[in-house]
């Protein structure tokens, strides 16, 4: 099964929590044990597992990837200026896969998944979701 989660960002780079949406689309699959796979669709974007309690984490995330990661200082940035969102994303790259335990996502208390803007604003962003049952 493949479902689309459409969203938007609303600064050049944030961390969006889509939890919600990835444990809707495990629910409505009624598959109780299998693999929920996640992709960002744009080579500026990526996806992670982090804690979603503390808002202060992807804040964190985002202030630790610009310091490791800076802007204006590469190759590409010749072409369009965003050579740090290609790294950044690379980095952090665009997937991950969530079990699936008796028809509930198998993240911990704490874990919640983020959609990765390094590029935007954008006005549409894609993640592809593809549940695969066990059999």
């Amino acid at each position: 099964m493949r479902s689309l989660i459409e969203l938007a960002s609303q600064q050049r780079e944030q961390l969006i929590d889509i939890t919600d949406q990835v444990r809707r689309l495990a629910e409505d699959s009624a598959v109780r044990d299998g693999l929920l796979a996640l992709y960002a669709q744009g080579a500026t974007a990526a996806i992670m597992i982090q804690e979603n309690w503390d808002a202060s984490v992807p804040t964190d995330v985002v202030n630790l990837l610009q310091k490791l990661i800076p802007r204006g200082v590469w190759l590409h940035d010749q072409q369009d200026g965003n050579g740090d969102a290609h790294l950044k994303s690379g980095l952090v790259g665009p997937s991950e896969t969530i079990p699936i335990i008796d028809g509930e996502l198998g993240l911990s208390r704490w874990q919640g998944v983020f959609f990765c803007e390094f590029d935007g604003p954008r006005a549409q962003r894609t993640v592809v979701c593809t549940i695969i049952e066990n059999s």
